[in-house]
């Protein structure tokens, strides 16, 4: 691992060094080779990836993985629909809610999130995000943890569409770590098990 490249596991698999931490994190093994650079589609299922990544930001990825499904009840599953009616009477219940980051700002985001999601039409979500997908062919597969960038001209170009549109919490930083979690890009390393799968 001195290079920065792929750590072979106890399984016999090469991994990303962040998928093979402590046993501790087995549930961030299992999100590196089953989630992570895996293409995701539909509006709701990309709703909740962009929540998830605002309610990151300044965070480990591991307290939010941890605690989804607690956002995931608290958010109605990240249906647009339903969370683009929530009152503030819902963002109060959210605040004293113990399973998700209780963060004033990242709730009335999500709830603006959800607002500006609703005024898109049925695939116009999936279909904006995907648009900004660079070509796979002009990239060149990332070998150590120093040439993966954390932020593109495309990561730039989609965190300002959506905020043109209303989406908060969606800087170009925030953006690339979509597109990666999302698979519009392959940032998996060389070796690493996970990146022909994904």
């Amino acid at each position: 691992m001195t290079d920065g490249g792929v750590v072979l596991g106890p399984d016999g698999l090469s991994r990303c060094p962040w998928g093979l931490e402590a046993e501790s994190r087995a549930d961030y093994r299992a999100y590196h080779d089953t989630e992570w650079g895996r293409p995701v589609h539909g509006d709701d299922a990309l709703f909740e990836r962009i929540c998830l990544e605002a309610f990151q930001s300044g965070l480990s990825w591991l307290t939010i993985l941890r605690r989804r499904e607690g956002f995931r009840a608290a958010f109605a599953g990240f249906s647009i629909a339903k969370v683009a009616a929530f009152t503030d009477a819902d963002a109060e219940r959210l605040l004293a809610d113990p399973g998700i980051i209780r963060n004033r700002a990242k709730i009335a985001a999500t709830m603006a999130n959800a607002q500006a999601a609703s005024r898109l039409g049925p695939g116009e979500l999936d279909e904006l995000v995907w648009s900004y997908a660079p070509d796979a062919a002009g990239r060149p597969v990332p070998r150590t943890f120093a040439d993966v960038p954390a932020v593109t001209p495309e990561s730039t170009a989609l965190a300002k569409d959506l905020k043109k549109r209303g989406f908060r919490f969606v800087g170009p930083t925030t953006a690339y770590a979509l597109m990666q979690a999302c698979g519009l890009v392959n940032d998996h390393l060389a070796g690493c098990h996970a990146r022909d799968t994904a």
